[in-house]
């Protein structure tokens, strides 16, 4: 569907960045190519395997307690959950982030047509700033303002609301673009226009 006609009467448009921007695999599986790497110049356990394991039960299970299952499994030491975990936050990635295609063009759309792109994102702030910092986004970086949900405190319904309140402007000029249930409801709340991401892919 053609996105202009979402956004034709709108002044801001607010999007998530997993699975929104790009998809949140892209970063977790390099994080887990680094994590294998690791463990195979620290321990000599090759590190084939153990990526092959950790892509496999993420793919079919998520990410839930994904360290603790590839520990089981090939005999890695509990002391590195700490590396795991620290290398979600800090990981100098080989291939950068990279937007949906549709996505990019919606939002190069929004700068041309003078529109304001904010990004409010949950999960560990330090982790989604290293996703923000490794994405390549083609020169829309400068126009973009971040909010981090939970470094603020606060729920998304409240940071929408504080987002339109400082930009003077009523909940029918703004758009959420989101991807889970939670953004969804979050937006209703102030009855905030709401779109799935893949929306605007039709």
């Amino acid at each position: 569907m053609d996105a202009n006609q979402y956004v034709k009467d709108k002044q801001i448009v607010i999007f998530e960045l997993d699975d929104v921007l790009f998809p949140e695999k892209d970063y977790l599986l390099q994080v887990y190519y680094l994590f294998a790497q690791f463990i195979e110049y620290t321990e000599q356990k090759s590190a084939q395997p153990i990526l092959g394991f950790m892509r496999s039960e993420y793919e079919n299970n998520g990410a839930e307690k994904l360290f603790e299952k590839t520990a089981n499994q090939f005999g890695i030491d509990p002391k590195y959950k700490y590396n795991f975990d620290l290398l979600h936050q800090n990981a100098r990635l080989t291939l950068k982030l990279l937007l949906y295609k549709n996505m990019l063009e919606f939002m190069q759309e929004l700068i041309v047509d003078r529109k304001q792109i904010v990004i409010v994102t949950a999960g560990n702030p330090e982790q989604q700033l290293n996703k923000i910092k490794q994405t390549e986004w083609n020169g829309l970086e400068q126009y973009l303002t971040v909010y981090f949900v939970d470094e603020l405190g606060q729920s998304k319904a409240e940071i929408f609301q504080n987002i339109l309140n400082s930009s003077n402007l009523s909940a029918n000029e703004a758009l959420v673009v989101g991807a889970n249930k939670i953004d969804e409801q979050q937006s209703k709340l102030i009855n905030l226009p709401y779109i799935v991401s893949l929306e605007i892919y039709k």
